[in-house]
């Protein structure tokens, strides 16, 4: 009897120590709390799933679906990737971020693809919506039914690129469904979930995702933001020969969603030694749906203890908040997240110092209005956009400068131009059209006051067709949060 007594407290142990991981797993999250998921993409076994099967605001990633509609189409032969595409007024008025491009402006499904990937270009995400659906409540059709097809039962579309729309639902669990489906379906076009970056005339634009050229092995997919949803992220990286996809909703800052996905991918990876203590969490498809309402974040996203608009592409975060941004409370300290880096070079480096590094270096890829071209044609294509871009340029680096009290939430710096510009409405469009004439004069007060006024508005990002600005926006942000998607 005594002989069995070693046994059986280590059984016991064990059946506790199992029960124990099980409460702890299922046990339930505030509705405010991030949704976590990791799972094997070739098998969709789940590793992890905290929160996975509450219903969330996709915001971006919703561009994943849109790419897989438009990427099923091609390779069913409906259009291919040299068609041409134009942009509507209904494109061209999308919030941003977008490219900007004005109504009647061709490009084609490659290069639309590359610009809403990385860029997260809204109008480009409408673009392919109308060119494959017919309009965006067609597309939006096509979107919905695949993902019925794909056994997204918790997901519903009502447009192409995320914006804020109480229909737009979707869940951890089907993100990570639709990631795999995309891996398993297409995977001829999926370098498309990873371009570190593209090249537009002369503009560069990252991916958002910070994962890519950073973390080691990092291959997909796309970021979303807008202020109900927080920040979201569908990542997955592959190493010796084993990839996974991590999915994270809900994060504080853009960082701090990276450094996330970056935790979950390492656990998976590392395979420590109390995996044997978990319970089997099944497969991706199996995890059980929660019946309830998104959470809305839109407080704790966007309210007024932000130091600035929350957006999708926050890299000045870090230094803003002194190198240590939202990412290091959100995930217990810094001391819990340098782990991933261990055995790199250099060897444990801090996660916000990583995320804030210069990703690896690697030459953009080149994206071009009209139709497709090679050799001389592209670049005579690539210079004529960069020709387009030069015309406004003079004025956008007044905007950023007349903008910068604003930036930092100094509206008191200069009440006299604030007044000028709301007592002068009748200048503000003459000026705006004269400001290349009078740069080079050492004209009065008046057109020293009308440039002002000319430059409180600075153009959307990516917008190079802005029109002049109007008095009232003198005072207001270039762009709502809630439509940084």
């Amino acid at each position: 009897m005594h002989a069995f007594r070693p046994l059986l407290r280590k059984s016991l142990f064990n059946l506790f120590a199992a029960a124990f991981a099980c409460a702890a797993l299922l046990a339930p999250r505030t509705a405010s709390a991030e949704a976590l998921l990791l799972i094997e993409a070739d098998s969709g076994k789940v590793l992890q799933a905290d929160n996975a099967t509450i219903p969330w605001y996709p915001a971006s990633v919703t561009k994943i679906m849109t790419a897989y509609v438009t990427l099923k189409a091609v390779k069913d032969g409906r259009l291919t990737l040299d068609t041409l595409l134009t942009v509507s007024l209904t494109a061209a008025s999308q919030s941003p971020s977008k490219m900007g491009f004005r109504p009647g402006t061709q490009l084609t499904v490659d290069n639309a693809l590359k610009m809403m990937m990385v860029k997260s270009a809204n109008d480009m995400a409408v673009v392919l919506a109308e060119g494959v659906g017919g309009s965006i409540d067609g597309f939006s059709a096509m979107m919905n039914d695949t993902a019925q097809k794909l056994g997204m039962t918790q997901t519903s579309y009502v447009n192409p690129n995320g914006l804020p729309a109480d229909g737009q639902i979707t869940s951890a669990r089907d993100l990570g469904i639709l990631a795999r489906s995309f891996l398993r379906d297409l995977p001829e076009y999926e370098y498309f979930v990873h371009i570190p970056a593209i090249r537009f005339g002369k503009r560069v634009t990252g991916n958002f995702n910070k994962l890519i050229g950073r973390y080691p092995g990092a291959d997909g997919f796309k970021t979303g933001f807008i202020c109900a949803s927080g920040y979201n992220l569908v990542a997955s990286a592959t190493r010796n020969g084993r990839r996974l996809i991590a999915v994270v909703l809900g994060a504080n800052s853009g960082t701090a969603r990276a450094v996330k996905a970056a935790q979950l991918l390492e656990r998976g990876f590392s395979q420590d030694g109390l995996t044997w203590l978990r319970p089997s969490l099944g497969t991706v498809d199996k995890l059980m749906p929660v019946d309830a309402s998104p959470p809305n974040l839109r407080d704790e996203m966007c309210g007024g203890h932000r130091k600035r608009p929350a957006s999708d592409d926050d890299d000045a975060l870090i230094a803003a908040n002194g190198g240590t941004s939202g990412s290091a409370s959100a995930t217990g300290g810094e001391a819990q997240v340098t782990f991933f880096t261990a055995g790199l070079q250099p060897p444990l480096m801090k996660a916000s110092e990583l995320m804030a590094s210069a990703p690896a270096a690697t030459e953009p890829v080149l994206v071009y209005t009209g139709p497709t071209r090679t050799g001389t044609a592209l670049i005579a294509a690539v210079a004529a956009d960069a020709d387009q871009q030069a015309t406004p340029k003079p004025r956008g680096k007044k905007s950023r400068v007349a903008k910068k009290p604003d930036a930092a939430d100094k509206p008191a710096d200069k009440p006299k131009d604030a007044k000028t510009a709301a007592a002068k409405p009748a200048d503000a469009k003459k000026d705006a059209k004269s400001d290349g004439k009078t740069a080079a004069k050492s004209a009065g007060a008046k057109h020293a006051a009308a440039k002002s006024d000319a430059a409180a508005k600075p153009a959307a990002s990516g917008d190079q067709t802005a029109k002049p600005a109007k008095p009232k926006a003198a005072t207001k942000p270039p762009a709502k949060p809630a439509n940084n998607s």
